[in-house]
């Protein structure tokens, strides 16, 4: 049998809202997993951590993330992706679906989930396009996205300026149980600031 290594936090700042618990505790770990908590622990350990001014909580979530893959691998990709958000403390992580190729259909979803628990880091839970390529004139297959995979659908850092396209995707998402991330922008209104401008402000 493998021995289990154990160690053992003290005055570590432990918050769990679901639990009530907001205060410092000492902790007992075994093998990566907490094994009791608590107010001056006396069980012994392989090693004492002291963890003064540490915290300890449940993993974060982060609703809007870009790991560009497939197609943008060179900026970022599901790994490197993962990696950097286990090591910011997240355990869940949505996403965006401004990729080449668009995730805009389950095959694209389907790709995403894979890699992602091929690398086994934490939970990807990818965000479906509203419109097909991002297009703005052409509502997804939602309904097949879902059950591929995805947690919400989003035009990522813009908007559906198709009054009548955004009523029907969100009339789909609703009767799916699907969240709509909204970026809310009217780009007709919108125009980039002058040098001037710029200089003014």
């Amino acid at each position: 049998s493998t021995p289990i290594k154990s160690s053992a936090a003290s005055d570590v700042y432990k918050r769990q809202p679901s639990d009530g618990v907001d205060e410092v505790r000492d902790l007992l770990v075994s093998d990566g997993v907490i094994e009791k908590s608590g107010k001056n622990l006396d069980e012994k350990a392989d090693e004492v951590i002291d963890a003064s001014g540490c915290f300890v909580m449940p993993g974060l979530i982060d609703l809007h993330v870009h790991l560009r893959d497939p197609g943008l691998e060179y900026k970022e990709d599901i790994e490197s992706g993962s990696k950097a958000a286990v090591r910011g403390g997240y355990t869940t992580i949505c996403p965006m679906p401004n990729t080449r190729p668009v995730t805009d259909c389950a095959e694209v979803v389907k790709y995403v989930r894979e890699k992602a628990a091929k690398v086994g880091l934490l939970n990807v839970l990818p965000v479906g396009a509203v419109t097909k390529g991002q297009a703005g004139t052409e509502v997804t297959d939602i309904a097949a996205m879902k059950q591929a995979g995805i947690c919400a659908i989003s035009e990522d850092g813009k908007s559906v300026m198709n009054a009548q396209v955004y009523r029907k995707a969100m009339r789909q998402a609703a009767k799916l149980g699907v969240p709509v991330f909204a970026h809310c922008e009217d780009c007709l209104l919108y125009t980039s600031p002058s040098p001037r401008d710029m200089r003014r402000s």
